[in-house]
């Protein structure tokens, strides 16, 4: 790791630029985590920190802020910031350590940042039908990781898969043509139990740009881009739980969505427009 001569704030601007080419973001995102870490920079100027060089960065520091978060008071308000909120600040210096150690730049690690639990904040079990479009309308389909989320997203809604499930699909799999509108397809579930899912006409939409965006052999239905080349592109269920974690901090959710949450959130759907409960 090489030890950088800058101070942090002047990393910012590349870190956002990373955002964009290497991570797919939008330039609202972008903003967004911008503001975020403009906090933690006013923090540091505050406490006379603003010279502050990556690899000076402690545990310490990190706890001190946290400290700072937990008891500021909104001007507008003057309520204390939600702990939701508190991680939004959390999550950005995550990422920004997350740029440091890709850029090998010595810092500390972005697991030492542990974000804030609130006993308030219950386990989401299902999105709302506007929380479903924002978290659907999340990735930056300009770029071809956001086409693969979207296409990610729309499919977990749309046929309820378990995460598992949806990792281990292959492109043969899915049958698509021009004319295709929806598709339905045999999974083998838990209990090596077959069932037959359905794509609908947005997921199946979603999947053909997607796959007009490959031009690589993999069998595997949706693929990590990262990596060498020659390695197994297929997402593991981490990467999955990742994608989903992600665009629900950028769409405002609960911080517990999560692809079972998609899933419950398709059965609910079900049961809205009338399925008989045995059958879901």
């Amino acid at each position: 790791m090489n030890k950088s001569n800058s101070p942090i704030s002047d990393h910012i601007a590349n870190f956002l630029d990373w955002l964009e080419i290497e991570e797919g973001l939008s330039n609202k995102t972008q903003e967004n985590y911008s503001r975020f870490l403009n906090k933690f920079l006013n923090w540091l100027k505050e406490n006379k920190l603003s010279s502050l060089l990556p690899h000076e960065l402690e545990a310490g520091h990190i706890w001190k802020y946290r400290v700072y978060l937990s008891r500021h008071i909104l001007p507008y308000s003057g309520e204390p910031l939600k702990k939701t909120t508190q991680n939004y600040y959390l999550i950005a210096l995550r990422s920004l350590l997350n740029y440091f150690a890709n850029r090998d730049i010595q810092s500390l690690p972005a697991e030492k940042i542990k974000l804030s639990k609130d006993k308030a904040d219950k386990q989401v079990n299902f999105l709302t039908l506007d929380q479903l479009k924002k978290l659907l309308s999340a990735p930056n389909t300009n770029k071809k990781t956001g086409l693969r989320d979207k296409a990610i997203l729309e499919t977990l809604f749309s046929t309820g898969l378990r995460v598992s499930e949806l990792t281990s699909l292959d492109r043969d799999q899915v049958k698509l043509k021009p004319t295709t509108i929806d598709i339905e397809i045999s999974v083998t579930g838990k209990g090596k139990k077959v069932r037959t899912i359905y794509f609908s006409k947005r997921a199946t939409e979603s999947l053909k740009k997607y796959l007009d965006t490959r031009n690589d052999l993999d069998k595997a239905l949706f693929i990590n881009y990262r990596g060498p080349t020659n390695s197994p592109k297929r997402l593991t269920t981490r990467s999955v739980q990742n994608i989903i974690k992600k665009y629900a901090i950028l769409a405002g959710l609960p911080l517990s969505t999560s692809p079972h949450v998609l899933r419950h959130s398709f059965a609910t759907d079900l049961l809205n427009q009338g399925v008989d409960l045995r059958l879901i």
